[in-house]
């Protein structure tokens, strides 16, 4: 598989899931923009990847609850890349308390940076892709999005928000050449999980060992994924031809791969 001459977006890329899924890509042949608010972190990545032989990687801040920041991301990601055919929508932050302990700032923080963010960059780049007749969109979904959980009210509905537009967006752009699909991790060998960890075992008195085993019991999982793994299956869905996939969504919660309906082809 080559993705050589295409120009790829990921956001949340200055760690984690979205510095691997950028790794890959240029792996593939993808020229990239890594985009995420720290500035500090995404160079970083970039220098990475360029000292790894990417032949294009640029670094943009981008503040994906923003309108005018997402704009300003489209823009320069056009004068580096030429044109974006793929766009990976990865920057999102988790959340965890009990229902009557979520405040309104905390639901409106979670479902704007998951939800609204991911639907404001599909906004951006969507038409480009359609009126090129090729594209691909990937978002970084959950298996919270599929199903709900103890104390993940707030981050259950932003994952389940993520799903349903990606299954919307699929059926707008079914047999145009673009594909929208999502990817649904369980818990990943990440910070972020590192902090929700760090969070139950403070919240429960538990063991960092024991909050992290208490985790994965809640999607039955054996072991964290690696973002290596989330990024193999997000490149999958940026294949050409040999791929159909279009409004599906791709759990990940032991290893290994499987589809969870809602396709538009």
């Amino acid at each position: 598989m080559t993705l050589a001459g295409r120009g790829a977006v990921v956001t949340g890329a200055g760690r984690g899931i979205g510095m691997a899924v950028a790794r890959a890509l240029v792996d593939a042949g993808a020229a990239v923009v890594v985009a995420a608010r720290t500035r500090e972190a995404i160079e970083k990545v970039t220098a990475d990847l360029r000292a790894a032989g990417a032949r294009g990687a640029w670094a943009v801040s981008c503040d994906v609850t923003d309108p005018a920041s997402v704009q300003a991301l489209a823009r320069a990601a056009e004068v580096h890349l030429g044109h974006v055919d793929i766009l990976v929508n990865n920057a999102g932050v988790s959340h965890s308390a009990p229902l009557h302990r979520t405040t309104l700032a905390d639901w409106n923080r979670i479902l704007t940076v998951n939800a609204t963010g991911t639907f404001l960059c599909t906004q951006a780049f969507l038409p480009g892709m359609v009126e090129r007749h090729w594209g691909r969109v990937v978002n970084i979904a959950s298996v919270a999005g599929l199903e709900g959980g103890k104390y993940i009210t707030a981050y259950s509905a932003s994952k389940h928000a993520v799903i349903g537009l990606t299954r919307s967006v699929a059926a707008e752009v079914a047999g145009t050449g673009v594909t929208v699909n999502a990817v649904c991790p369980g818990y990943v060998d990440t910070e972020m999980t590192r902090e929700s960890v760090a969070r139950i075992a403070a919240k429960t008195g538990m063991s960092s060992e024991a909050a992290l085993h208490a985790a994965l019991a809640t999607t039955g999982q054996a072991r964290l994924i690696s973002p290596d793994e989330v990024a193999r299956a997000v490149l999958t869905l940026c294949n050409d031809a040999e791929r159909a996939s279009n409004g599906d969504t791709v759990v990940i919660a032991d290893g290994s791969e499987k589809g969870v309906g809602g396709a538009h082809r």
